[in-house]
């Protein structure tokens, strides 16, 4: 325990930039789950995924493990550009010690900030200025992450409820179809859902809906 703690008082050159990496993965790693889920486009993947299942109405089929690494990899694969310009432009240049700690986040926010600009409704950004009473800001550089990433995640909402529409309005359809042929032919007491979810899931087989979900959700990105 003493050793480890000399370590991090030691003001040897070497030592310091050692703590500042394990300071900076340590950091990155508690913020993980915030930064995954509010800074990326895994939001508006894992809703829309949770949509398509509660449209099919097949209770936890597929399992939640299923759609959560699902989101993940996709969240992984849209998000490496992105990803790779922050190694590249910042994690690289830190750890060869060519630029500061604060040079680095400020070039590590920016690829950041420009996928998340692009996917962000002004108004949704207008909300968070305005009430900051902030100045209008000149350039991308100028909006603070804690302006930026609640703008975004409202963004995200929004996007990914109207997905979500859209991907109900067919089974709904099947659903209404079901329930009025029951009613025509006096079966009330027998649950549509129980006639419809066979219908559902073979019109999503048919039509091939997870490659159509995820073209989709690639697209919108």
């Amino acid at each position: 325990m003493n050793e480890f703690v000399e370590f991090f008082n030691n003001s040897d050159p070497a030592n310091v930039s050692t703590s500042i990496k394990l300071l900076l993965l340590l950091t990155v790693l508690a913020l993980a789950p915030s930064i995954l889920i509010l800074m990326t486009s895994f939001a508006r993947i894992v809703i829309v995924l949770s949509f398509v299942r509660t449209s099919l109405a097949t209770q936890q089929m597929p399992p939640n493990q299923i759609l959560i690494g699902l989101a993940l990899f996709l969240t992984f694969f849209i998000m490496a550009p992105t990803m790779q310009e922050v190694n590249q432009e910042a994690l690289q240049p830190l750890f060869n010690e060519e630029i500061t700690l604060d040079e680095a986040y400020d070039k590590a926010s920016m690829p950041l900030k420009e996928f998340m600009a692009e996917h962000t409704r002004q108004k949704d950004i207008a909300l968070f200025i305005n009430y900051t009473e902030m100045e209008p800001p000149e350039t991308l550089e100028d909006i603070p992450l804690t302006t930026l990433v609640p703008a975004f995640a409202i963004s995200e909402l929004k996007t990914a409820f109207q997905m979500g529409f859209m991907i109900f309005v067919p089974f709904l359809v099947i659903d209404m179809a079901v329930a009025s042929i029951l009613m025509s032919m006096g079966m009330m007491m027998l649950p549509p859902v129980m006639i419809s979810l066979p219908f559902k899931i073979l019109l999503f087989v048919l039509v091939d809906g997870w490659y159509l979900i995820t073209h989709s959700l690639l697209q919108s990105f």
